[in-house]
């Protein structure tokens, strides 16, 4: 599908509130960048939309947007999701101005100004990988998760993207075929309860009511606070959102406490690391992720 067969085209030139780097394509195999430009395939209505998107140098708050589908409708919704997918409208700077000198992130803040939490065009692409995600290393998940989109996503004529499958075909998936992507057959039928959920309107990701659907979802089998907030902070923009239970985030604070390299914290000892960071611990814990071993301070009375 080239953007030219496409009957409609929407291009914007946005000014982002704070700056940022476009993303790299990911290992979910959804995204592809071709000469620094971020090409991705969404689905509108189940539409297909082409959504490019770019950067012109020495421009870190500068970001050209381009969308082409089968009505202008459709190019406007596909630009709103790439733009919030992006974080244009994302005001840092309190953030930075409050924590620049944090003894822990304000070296990566200083540094980095462009970090923070990646995020999805739509909040069910961050639900449905949180839960491929559950439990195992990154690298098998990400393996996981092409395998669905090869499978199970949607494609379009002339393109060899392909977007995510629908909430309503995972909620039609047998959890046979899940799991012969190696998905563990719990997180199997965990997909496919929140899938139909999502699908039959039970559950509504959209709702400026987080709250109400992360309690919907955690009333589930296999589906924990983890899962919810990672839903949270990569697919609705809950920069307050910390995934206390990932594993990187527990040995972090584990040797923050400690001094000890295999120690491992409990949840509320990460949630409590990242309270003092409100309302943006979701991004602290970006610039913390980001530290290599080498700079983290070393607890009071323990030799580094």
């Amino acid at each position: 599908m080239s953007a030219l067969s496409l009957p409609c085209e929407r291009r914007v030139e946005l000014e982002a509130r704070w700056p940022l780097r476009l993303p790299g394509a990911g290992a979910d195999g959804v995204a592809r960048v071709r000469g620094g430009v971020l090409e991705r395939l969404l689905h509108v209505d189940e539409r297909p939309v082409l959504v490019r998107a770019a950067q012109p140098p020495r421009r870190p708050r500068t970001v050209l947007i381009g969308a082409w589908g089968a009505s202008r409708g459709a190019c406007e919704v596909a630009l709103a999701r790439m733009r919030f997918a992006l974080g244009v409208d994302d005001d840092l700077a309190d953030f930075h101005a409050r924590f620049r000198d944090d003894p822990l992130i304000g070296a990566s803040l200083r540094r980095r100004p462009w970090l923070r939490p990646s995020r999805r065009p739509e909040p069910f692409e961050a639900l449905a990988w949180a839960i491929c995600e559950q439990l195992i290393e990154f690298t098998r998940a990400a393996a996981i998760e092409r395998r669905i989109v090869r499978r199970l996503g949607r494609g379009a004529p002339d393109t060899s993207l392909r977007d995510l499958p629908s909430a309503a075909a995972l909620a039609g998936t047998a959890p046979a075929l899940l799991e012969s992507f190696d998905l563990a057959a719990g997180r199997a039928l965990a997909l496919r309860r929140a899938a139909r959920e999502v699908a039959s309107g039970r559950v509504d990701l959209a709702s400026p009511d987080h709250e109400r659907g992360w309690r919907q979802l955690r009333a589930l089998p296999g589906i924990g606070s983890w899962t919810v907030e990672c839903l949270g902070l990569h697919g609705q923009g809950r920069l307050d959102q910390v995934p206390a239970g990932d594993l990187g985030l527990r040995k972090l604070v584990g040797r923050l406490r400690s001094g000890d390299p295999l120690a491992r914290a409990q949840e509320s000892e990460v949630r409590d690391a990242f309270a003092r960071y409100a309302p943006w611990g979701g991004v602290a814990a970006a610039h913390a992720m980001s530290l290599s071993l080498s700079a983290l301070p070393v607890p009071a009375g323990i030799r580094s």
